[in-house]
């Protein structure tokens, strides 16, 4: 194992639901009574996997169920997956907060742990003493964190603050001290979750060059959690995917980035018939179905770079109908970013039937919205079928929503939100003029 940091073989956790501890007194004592006999856990065959979005029937639920990887010395290992594919747990049983129902774990070298924001902070004492507290808690001597404090107090930008009580910090310079001391204390592994959301654009520029900087040059290890594409594309060497609180697959980051972008496409971006829900319906004409497509797949994940189209089928219910279709498109907090309605008046169409009257039948008209144009965000459309009076449009609000992810290429440095509504990708062109 000289050059594995950590090996975890058939890793799992084990909970129950609605219960303090393990459950009750029975439940301890089979237990206890199959540890004495050198006999498995009997409750360990029970339970059901850790599918949120799923009503279950048992109270014993796997937040990890057979995890198995390894994690080599100074590899910058990315873990990816939706809220509740058991990232945490995993993150917690490393770091030895909680422990593991099955499987074993090997571990080589010092673990600084980065979960929740200001772990391991008491709120009473100041920074500096913080700074003391929290390394002695990572093992480092007086002499140590003496060496490495003004350095730490340097990068969390906090020294005006440094013998100010933690609990008047705001969340922003929590992280930022915390982070601190877990990257300059030298452990020889570092654990960090999804804390560096709660930053600033620089000071998550920062952290994810001191993590660069740790593994690179002094050949450390780290385990990262990020729903940050863009910080995972820069950062990380290889990547693993959770679903469900299994491994769902490992392998190269842009590998994984993909996978986890394009995960779910089956069932997801799509709705059609009974489904559909009229704020206001037209009387000739209805939708059969609205969807939204990469590549030809039905999905409501994208990848920043490619085109999306929005297809909308409809049936036109009377001969000889004006029918327009139409969508607005909203970022996630309700703003029209744009919408596409053209009227009778509509001078450019490469559409032969647009603006010409429609026989009875079944239509598909789509939209493509061209990639690297959006900004990284969740939206939704609202989707419209728009006769001559316009006061009998067919409106089915917010019908489908979609996230826009980055993979991180086009902004390879910086890690944060991009401003604006919008993202174009654009090119400029520059000439001496003397």
């Amino acid at each position: 194992m000289s050059d594995i940091a950590i090996k975890v073989e058939e890793l799992g956790k084990q909970y129950r639901l609605g219960e303090i501890g393990t459950g009750t007194l029975a439940h301890d004592l089979n237990r206890w009574f199959a540890k004495l006999r050198g006999k498995e856990d009997p409750f360990a065959k029970v339970g059901e996997v850790n599918d949120r979005t799923s009503k279950g029937s048992s109270d014993y639920v796997w937040s990890l169920r057979d995890v198995s990887f390894e994690v080599k010395k100074g590899e910058v290992l990315g873990i990816v997956g939706r809220n509740g594919a058991g990232k945490s747990t995993l993150l917690k049983i490393l770091s030895k907060v909680t422990s593991p129902t099955t499987g074993r774990i090997k571990v080589d070298g010092r673990i600084a742990s980065l979960l929740e924001v200001g772990t391991g902070f008491h709120p009473e004492l100041t920074g500096r003493e913080n700074i003391f507290l929290n390394g002695a808690i990572l093992g480092m001597t007086k002499t140590e964190i003496r060496s490495k404090f003004d350095e730490i107090v340097d990068f969390s930008g906090v020294e005006r603050y440094i013998d100010t009580p933690v609990k008047r910090y705001s969340s922003g310079m929590y992280v930022r001290l915390a982070f601190a001391v877990s990257a300059f204390l030298e452990p020889e592994i570092l654990i960090v979750d999804e804390v560096l959301a709660v930053g600033d654009a620089e000071f998550q520029k920062k952290c994810l060059g001191r993590m660069q900087d740790v593994s690179r040059n002094d050949g450390r290890t780290i385990l990262f959690v990020s729903h940050n594409m863009a910080a995972i594309s820069n950062l990380c060497t290889s990547c693993v995917f959770m679903r469900n609180g299994m491994l769902h697959n490992a392998g190269p980051t842009e590998q994984i980035i993909e996978e986890y972008i394009s995960f779910g496409r089956q069932n997801a971006g799509e709705i059609a018939g009974s489904d559909i829900v009229y704020a206001n319906k037209c009387p000739q004409a209805y939708f059969s179905n609205i969807s939204i497509l990469v590549g030809g797949e039905i999905t409501s994940s994208i990848d920043i770079k490619k085109d999306v189209q929005v297809r909308l089928e409809y049936v036109v219910t009377v001969d000889d109908s004006l029918i327009y279709p139409s969508i607005h498109l909203l970022d996630n907090v309700g703003t029209v970013i744009f919408a596409t309605f053209n009227g009778p008046s509509a001078t450019v169409n490469v559409d032969e039937n647009f603006g010409k009257p429609l026989k009875k039948g079944k239509y598909v008209s789509v939209l493509t919205i061209p990639g690297n144009f959006l900004n990284e965000k969740a939206y939704s459309i609202s989707a419209f079928l728009v006769p001559l009076d316009v006061t009998q449009t067919s409106v089915v609000e917010n019908a489908l929503s979609f996230v826009v992810t980055d993979t991180g290429e086009m902004r390879k440095e910086f890690g944060g939100d991009w401003i604006g509504l919008l993202r174009p990708k654009m090119s400029w062109m520059t000439a001496k003029l003397n």
